[in-house]
């Protein structure tokens, strides 16, 4: 069974303009203990996902399941118990914040609500500031007094503060100084070794997805058009957005830079509020034939083992 199942989810915000259809019917399974990297471009509905399976913003239609349980229509002490599994990472870590509370109160909020004796959170966030390398003297200063990365580690020890199976990592590192943003990553992939999280990684950053994820998503104006294995990815992508997407990164290994084919985006992110009928890359797709104008395409196996949303891969 899948630690997080996403069957067709939908999110939709009505607006004076008309409904922004940002996550339209995106299905997709995270097991236990892997990194997921969801990728794509900004405003492609990545950060609306992962504030969906919280419960941040309603579903319009589809099923977030957790552990089996299918969380969309659980509120109240269920909604409580599901959070106890599930927490986030937010990009930015001083807004985040809260920044009149000391760091000791914010990190203990969690455990407050759910319940903990004030001995038992002490114990607890003297552990979690020590597993995210900070001085226990911490706890009695605010937020403005830390740096960036200091300011992420203490949402990460957030995070964690009632062992959560899942942690959406919303962009966590893309506001940090590159030196910095390696450090955070590093500390994630320990505590991931150490207790098992499964985490949901979403960025914009491929270089950063490379280094973390298991497996990759990718997602365009709302759904995605390839999953697959990461090096499957990196190595043979089958979709154009994703080849796109691949070509417009940096890439450490000359040997792979020189062997990758370009493909040059063209044109605009078309807007949620019209999407194009059809294929919804069709508008910027290289290979696009009228088929593409017309059909819209499904994941489905392609020879690389990987899934793809395309007529002609």
């Amino acid at each position: 069974m899948s630690l997080l199942a996403l069957k067709d989810v939908r999110v939709h915000f009505n607006t004076a303009a008309g409904v922004v259809r940002a996550v339209s019917g995106v299905s997709l399974d995270l097991a236990v203990g892997e990194t997921l990297g969801l990728v794509g471009e900004s405003g492609c509905g990545k950060s609306t996902l992962g504030k969906a399976i919280m419960k941040l913003v309603p579903v319009a239609a589809g099923e977030i399941v957790v552990e089996g349980t299918n969380i969309a229509p659980l509120q109240g002490a269920a909604l409580s118990e599901m959070r106890r599994k599930v927490q986030m990472i937010f990009q930015d870590p001083y807004g985040s914040l809260n920044p009149r509370s000391t760091v000791g109160r914010s990190i203990s909020q969690p455990m407050v609500l759910a319940g903990w004796t004030q001995g038992a959170i002490d114990e607890r966030l003297e552990t979690l500031l020590g597993w995210v390398g900070l001085p226990s003297d911490a706890r009695q200063r605010y937020p403005h007094e830390f740096s960036g990365g200091q300011r992420q580690r203490i949402g990460i020890a957030r995070a964690l503060a009632l062992s959560p199976k899942l942690i959406i990592c919303d962009e966590p590192v893309s506001a940090l100084d590159v030196s910095v943003r390696a450090q955070v990553i590093n500390l994630l992939e320990d505590l991931k070794s150490q207790f098992g999280v499964s985490y949901l990684f979403i960025s914009h950053d491929l270089s950063v997805v490379e280094h973390i994820a298991d497996r990759v998503a990718v997602m365009y104006l709302g759904t995605l058009v390839e999953v697959g294995a990461r090096d499957q990815i990196w190595r043979n992508p089958q979709h154009p957005y994703t080849k796109a997407l691949l070509a417009a990164a940096p890439i450490a290994n000359p040997k792979l830079a020189r062997a990758r084919q370009r493909t040059v985006l063209q044109g605009e992110l078309p807007s949620p509020l019209n999407p194009p009928a059809g294929c919804p890359f069709h508008s910027r797709c290289p290979i696009a034939q009228d088929r593409c104008k017309e059909e819209r395409p499904v994941l489905r196996p392609v020879a690389s083992g990987a899934q793809a949303a395309c007529h002609f891969v």
